[in-house]
């Protein structure tokens, strides 16, 4: 890589002093690597919870005798100062440390996220964007206020989105042409054919109805075979209803896949995706264009992808993956026969790369911004699409909506719309928000659909979004409905 070259040459200073908001799993992993990463130090931690903050340090390394509580941004900037790092459960104070040149904004609360980015802009620093709640629904208006400030706003490496959307510039500068691209769920489905079940591998909690393992019936089993060619749409359709039972991809994953849709331009084949469980060698068969067996009527598709593989076989790690050709003929032979996986008629070839390292890797992303002053993004970033919800049953009037963990709700991506009644409402301007009406289930949920809080940041920053980038002739929630029943 060419990292040390950009930092050694170009660098405009020597090291990137970084507060982290947020010592959650992705927060906390972004300090345990700064002792074993050139040119970062994370100066200040913050959370809610002050043990939270303390502990992230303590899972660091770190020699404990340096590092202090502070209260106030006077209190933190005569400490670092004094050489030591901080930790506070006042996470505003983080934006106005002098001595701070990213903030990573790590809360995975969207309305405060917006808040402290929004500080953190105004205050001169870079924002290195992980509460991807936040990103999706004001994250193009963040960055532009970013560019008007002089600074960086990013994505992040470590958070599937931001490395989809590093892939994918990777492809066009090369010259390749992108059919589809996406993610791997977390979650891989194990297929144990001498036992006849398949079985999720996952590190989250399974709820009911879901279960961990299903069997599979012997008339089946056929469909969990490679899928023959000119066989894509019934072998998918087949595996989704035998696999119902297991669990399925949740809202935040088709966050993040919205998130990308809007850096790059890819869009979805349908609102709710396909999200098929496939081998890593079916990706290029089924996620390529229908002339040549695949799903898809266009190009530059997004989309998820579950794996589905034996025990003993390689998974997606939680990855992501662009299934890609060459226009030309020759170039199109050397993609399709030097290693990589390609289809039947080898028109397609996937590429991907199985792992995904949370705040592992994220430094890369922080050391571009503070070192380089530029973001790990894609340039023309603007709300193309939103994450909308549908009510999954009845939800009473006076009801808050939750996150995307909810249960009650389910999500679907589609063109971005104002903040107007009867538009479907962007899902995390609903989040801590009352139902203003009852919601039968199967209802897309609306603006005039749910209570608008009193100053909230996030909803203004989403009306000035919507004024920058949205025309306010756009269609309603029922022209989109009727749109999608004719195509």
């Amino acid at each position: 890589m060419v990292y040390h070259h950009l930092y050694s040459r170009f660098a405009t200073r020597s090291e990137v002093r970084v507060a982290v908001i947020g010592a959650g799993n992705y927060g906390s992993a972004i300090v345990t690597q700064d002792p074993a990463t050139p040119r970062l130090a994370v100066v200040a931690v913050a959370d809610i919870s002050v043990d939270a903050a303390r502990a992230a340090y303590e899972k660091g390394g770190f020699d404990m005798s340096h590092v202090t509580y502070a209260e106030t941004v006077g209190d933190a900037r005569q400490k670092i100062r004094a050489g030591a790092r901080i930790y506070t459960d006042r996470s505003e104070i983080l934006t106005e440390i002098d001595a701070v040149d990213v903030v990573c904004e790590s809360t995975g609360m969207p309305e405060m996220s917006a808040r402290y980015a929004l500080a953190a802009i105004a205050n001169g620093k870079h924002v290195a964007m992980i509460t991807k709640d936040c990103d999706v629904a004001v994250g193009p208006i963040l960055k532009r206020k970013a560019e008007q400030a002089g600074v960086v706003y990013t994505p992040v490496d470590g958070d599937q989105h931001g490395l989809l959307i590093q892939l994918y510039e990777w492809a066009k500068s090369v010259g390749l042409t992108v059919l589809s691209g996406g993610k791997a769920t977390d979650g891989e489905f194990i297929y144990d054919r001498a036992a006849g079940t398949v079985t999720i591998q996952t590190d989250k909690k399974i709820h009911p109805p879901s279960v961990e393992t299903i069997t599979v019936a012997p008339q089946d089993a056929r469909y969990l075979e490679m899928i023959p060619q000119g066989r894509t749409a019934e072998y998918v359709a087949e595996r989704a209803r035998i696999l119902a039972g297991l669990p399925q991809p949740g809202s935040y994953d088709l966050c993040e896949m919205t998130i990308a849709a809007n850096y790059t331009g890819m869009k979805p084949a349908r609102d709710a995706l396909y999200h098929a469980p496939l081998r890593i060698t079916e990706i290029p068969v089924a996620y390529c264009g229908a002339d040549d067996g695949g799903l898809f009527a266009a190009s530059d598709v997004i989309d998820l992808a579950t794996c589905l593989r034996a025990p003993d076989e390689s998974g997606l790690g939680g990855g992501v993956f662009l299934v890609v050709r060459c226009d030309n003929a020759y170039s199109n032979h050397v993609l399709t026969t030097k290693g990589q996986i390609a289809n039947y008629d080898d028109s397609a070839a996937v590429i991907y790369r199985p792992y995904h390292l949370c705040g592992v890797e994220t430094s890369t992303s922080i050391l571009m911004a503070g070192l380089l002053g530029i973001d790990t993004g894609a340039e023309n970033y603007r709300p193309r699409y939103d994450l909308v919800k549908v009510a999954a049953r009845d939800i009473g009037r006076g009801e808050v909506f939750g996150n995307d963990h909810d249960p009650s709700m389910s999500a679907r991506i589609v063109p971005a719309r104002p903040v107007a009644p009867g538009n479907l409402a962007c899902a995390h301007l609903l989040r801590g928000n009352r139902a203003a009406v009852d919601i039968p289930a199967g209802t897309a949920i609306t603006y005039d659909m749910v209570e608008e809080p009193e100053g909230s940041v996030l909803w203004a920053l989403r009306r000035e979004q919507d004024r920058v980038f949205l025309s306010s002739q756009a269609p309603s929630a029922t022209d989109i409905q009727q749109e999608e029943s004719r195509s």
